[in-house]
């Protein structure tokens, strides 16, 4: 049992790619893969999102499109509305997997009325969609497939004129070509996610395959000034910024977001992991830890903790 000023990892078992939106009504909005309907989790306390209220928002018609394999749902709040992204596809491969939108008007998540708006019409099929928003312009980055032969999938990024619609083609961020993107059987990319900071926009990526002990987080970089629909304004970091740790007992680390403690002050990074090598993907679970800056405005996420090390909670909880 953690006391009142600590608390242990993980926060949630059996939670896989794991989203946290904290809002302005003063509440952290939790979301992780539930394979046949999306999920949302509120919680006052980022160290207790496992254990707050639950709401099924919505289940997809038995047989219907893209009711099969829901995965990595996230939630915005983007034009004073909500909106959550989720991948699925129709009960066969990679090549019917898409990412789909659903749009909520109320000011609660929690309220109103969940209504499916489709899936967004992406060049190529893919999973892991999520939105950036940089001066005004509404920008889509998803993982994906497109068949090539060196790998599995790959980060590529879209214009949006709304929550719900892509526009004109997309443009390869980053595709697995260094080695340590390529463990388990497959070269992948993955599960991006933006961290804005100190003039640049980080965007943290997940590398090699999700059973794999190896699978960690990788980052390009953009000064924010930059045109985001240039590969050329990004730099790929050569080595993963965050990995397995043995010596505490974590592994395949990845699929992360980001988030704030609840008086703003510290950076959180939220993830799954797993126990043991070759342990069963069913046990990926959500993980927390503050993390830091260098001096030179990178991020440093350090190491992944034990789960017998005894966290100070978020401040402000």
């Amino acid at each position: 049992m953690s006391d009142k000023g600590t608390f242990h990892n993980p926060v949630a078992a059996q939670s896989a790619d794991p989203w946290v939106y904290r809002h302005t009504d003063g509440y952290y909005y939790f979301m992780r893969t539930r394979s046949d309907q999306v999920e949302l989790v509120r919680s006052a306390r980022l160290s207790e999102i496992g254990e707050g209220d639950r709401k099924i928002i919505w289940s997809p018609e038995p047989g219907g499109p893209y009711s099969h394999h829901l995965w990595a749902p996230e939630i915005h709040f983007l034009n004073e509305r909500w909106y959550v992204y989720y991948t699925a596809n129709d009960g066969g491969g990679d090549d019917t997997r898409r990412i789909c939108v659903l749009e909520n008007e109320s000011a609660d998540p929690f309220a109103g009325e969940w209504a499916w708006k489709g899936a967004l019409d992406t060049p190529v099929p893919g999973l892991d969609g999520t939105v950036m928003k940089l001066n005004g312009q509404l920008y889509f980055l998803y993982a994906g497939y497109g068949h090539f032969p060196d790998y599995g999938s790959a980060i590529y990024i879209m214009r949006m004129t709304d929550p719900s619609t892509v526009a004109g083609d997309h443009v390869l961020l980053s595709a697995p070509t260094l080695t340590w993107e390529k463990k388990g059987g497959m070269a992948i990319n993955e599960g991006p996610v933006t961290l804005h900071r100190n003039g640049r926009i980080f965007l943290i990526y997940s590398a090699s395959t999700t059973w794999s002990e190896d699978y960690a987080l990788g980052m390009l970089t953009m000064n924010e000034h930059s045109d985001p629909m240039q590969a050329s304004s990004w730099n790929k970091s050569p080595l993963p910024v965050f990995r397995k740790c043995p010596e505490n007992g974590v592994y395949a680390t990845g699929h992360n977001s980001f988030t704030k403690s609840p008086d703003g002050l510290e950076d959180w990074i939220v993830y799954h992991g797993l126990p043991a090598p070759g342990a069963d993907t069913s046990l990926r679970a959500t993980r927390i830890q503050r993390f830091q800056w260098n001096t030179n405005g990178t991020p440093d996420f350090g190491v992944p903790f034990s789960d017998y090390d005894g966290l100070q909670r978020p401040s402000g909880e």
